[in-house]
């Protein structure tokens, strides 16, 4: 008989199909949805430098995709709780195969592939109840869904496959949602979590917040190379708690919570909607639209400064530093506290920036 186990330890032993990479598609950096001036929706890849190397149509409002690692494929999924995840060849921007989660879960918005691209692992959670599952898709059969697997937690969104490709960490955001409109049904006693779970579904470390800040919904992850993660937080609690919004983890260590000083905690009205390192890996940032920020911290997590700028939100890694978007349609680069205008778009740039491996 063969088990979950030993199918993943042979698919992932499978090496990804030749296809046509993204240098076919001008070797684009990043991936983001975006709302165009006709209120349609698209998702878009960009250079290095802000430059605009394809933009294929989405059906509905985008939240964050995630990248092949070889060959020019992206997943675009809807904002949670998702209808819908749609496999994209960004070369012809023709539509491979629409993803449809089992009866009784949703997609959250974010998925990750495995290191040679065989597997597609995606956030979602059931629709009763709220409890976190990993998807399995077996990518050379076509995206076909294999199985699924707990993650430890309630309201899972952002997953990053870990370095050493054998895990994957989850923010359990710790939120029990109503299946039909999202209404908050815990509140009072969620407890969010940051799991780190095996490709098998093992659980391999939890890491949970003191009980005084059990209201704050851990979202998104930033991951660096040697295994450092950074997590970003949204509060749910009373209006103007000042809470740290960023936390640091290394797998068997206690978490490192960043606080800014009092009067820049609270301008960013309890929400943090991205999180990256910069370039070199020496710091990380989070930003909220909500604030109209972008706040700085040292790999050890003192605070390094903030730079305003309205309703930015994305944020990924970019060489000496960080590249952001906003609601407005702009880019710009950031190293240190000086911000450069890359470009600006005629689009409203969604919530996340992805990076492409490589």
């Amino acid at each position: 008989m063969t088990t979950r186990r030993s199918f993943l330890a042979s698919l992932l032993a499978v090496s990804a199909a030749p296809a046509t990479g993204w240098a076919a598609v001008g070797d684009p950096a990043y991936l983001a949805a975006a709302k165009q001036g006709d209120g349609s929706f698209t998702l878009i890849g960009l250079r290095d430098d802000g430059a605009e190397a394809f933009r294929v149509p989405l059906p509905a409002r985008g939240h964050a995709a995630c990248a092949h690692p070889s060959r020019a494929e992206a997943v675009g999924f809807a904002r949670r709780p998702g209808t819908y995840a749609l496999v994209i060849d960004c070369i012809t921007g023709a539509l491979l195969h629409e993803l449809s989660a089992p009866e009784g879960h949703s997609f959250n918005g974010h998925g990750a592939f495995s290191a040679d691209g065989t597997v597609l692992f995606t956030s979602e959670q059931e629709a009763e109840g709220s409890a976190g599952r990993i998807g399995i898709w077996d990518v050379e059969a076509g995206y076909k869904r294999v199985s699924d697997f707990p993650t430890h937690g309630l309201g899972p969104h952002e997953m990053r496959l870990m370095p050493d490709g054998q895990s994957l960490v989850v923010a359990n955001g710790g939120i029990q949602t109503d299946a039909w409109d999202r209404t908050k049904l815990n509140i009072d006693s969620m407890k969010p979590n940051l799991s780190y779970v095996g490709l098998n579904g093992t659980l391999m470390e939890m890491v949970e917040l003191e009980e005084d800040l059990h209201q704050n919904s851990i979202r998104h992850l930033a991951l660096r190379a040697d295994g450092l993660v950074g997590f970003c937080m949204q509060w749910q609690g009373e209006p103007g708690a000042a809470t740290p919004l960023l936390g640091l983890h290394r797998r068997g260590e206690a978490p490192v919570l960043c606080e800014a000083p009092l009067a820049d905690e609270l301008a960013m009205n309890g929400y943090a909607g991205s999180v990256a390192f910069s370039g070199d890996g020496q710091e990380i940032a989070i930003t909220s639209p909500r604030g109209g920020r972008i706040h700085r911290f040292s790999e050890a997590g003192a605070f390094l400064g903030a730079v305003s700028r309205t309703d930015v939100c994305g944020l990924a890694t970019h060489e000496g530093g960080y590249i952001a978007s906003d609601g407005l349609g702009g880019l710009i680069e950031l190293r240190g506290d000086a911000p450069r205008a890359l470009r600006r778009a005629e689009v409203a740039w969604d919530n996340h920036l992805v990076r492409i491996a490589g």
